[in-house]
């Protein structure tokens, strides 16, 4: 092999790769909040909804489980400008990972709401709670305790495995920024040499943030990686 690395071109691009580090991190934070949003409101429907409400879920969660997020991306992004409905690459990356990311947590969430023992919803009913504040008071802070570790893994899914999706559409988040400079001088190996080695530092800084967070807020032991 005759080939020869050259880090220097790589090192004079650190400052753009490590904005693109940045955007990866912000969109990956988003996109875990916002779906667990959606996934805390699709398990409480699908746990006390009425039926029609819970199928209403459960294609949710079937569909966007069931399909790529990149085709779901695609879809968002090129699909919907079929129809005159453009929204910028950034918008379309966070709200395909955001709703991806709702489905397969609803599914985590579902598994905490079943896991809250009845004799707890039962104290909650006898002290004149609605079921909102069953939700918020009770069954939120036992899932918070109970299958946070699950969350935390499921977060570090988001930040190093979907947000590089956004490199197919022009996003210069980390894997995009890569591409966009490597395609001016070639030295491909080189810069996902360097990529390779910030996603694990952004892994790793996710891992233990996450982790710090979970023993302070909810008194879980979570696991660096």
């Amino acid at each position: 092999m005759n080939y020869t690395f050259q880090f220097g071109v790589v090192w004079r691009d650190l400052g753009a790769l490590m904005d693109g580090a940045l955007v990866t991190f912000q969109l990956g934070l988003l996109a875990f909040w916002g779906g667990a949003l959606i996934g805390l409101a699709g398990a409480a429907l699908k746990t006390f909804g009425p039926r029609p409400v819970r199928a209403l879920v459960d294609t949710y969660v079937v569909f966007l489980t069931n399909t790529p997020a990149l085709i779901q991306i695609y879809f968002l992004y090129f699909g919907l400008a079929e129809f005159r409905i453009r929204w910028s690459g950034e918008f379309c990356l966070l709200l395909g990972l955001t709703l991806n990311a709702g489905a397969y947590l609803t599914m985590i969430m579902r598994a905490g709401f079943l896991s809250v023992r009845r004799a707890e919803m039962e104290a909650g009913e006898v002290l004149g709670m609605t079921r909102l504040q069953q939700i918020s008071y009770i069954i939120a802070p036992h899932i918070a305790r109970t299958i946070y570790p699950a969350l935390a893994n499921f977060f570090i899914v988001i930040l190093v495995m979907g947000t590089s999706i956004g490199a197919v559409i022009g996003v210069d988040e980390l894997t995009g920024t890569a591409i966009t400079l490597a395609t001016v001088n070639y030295r491909w190996l080189e810069y996902f040499t360097v990529v390779a080695g910030l996603y694990i530092v952004l892994t790793l800084i996710a891992s233990v943030g996450l982790a710090l967070f979970g023993r302070w807020a909810f008194r879980v032991k979570a696991r660096v990686f």
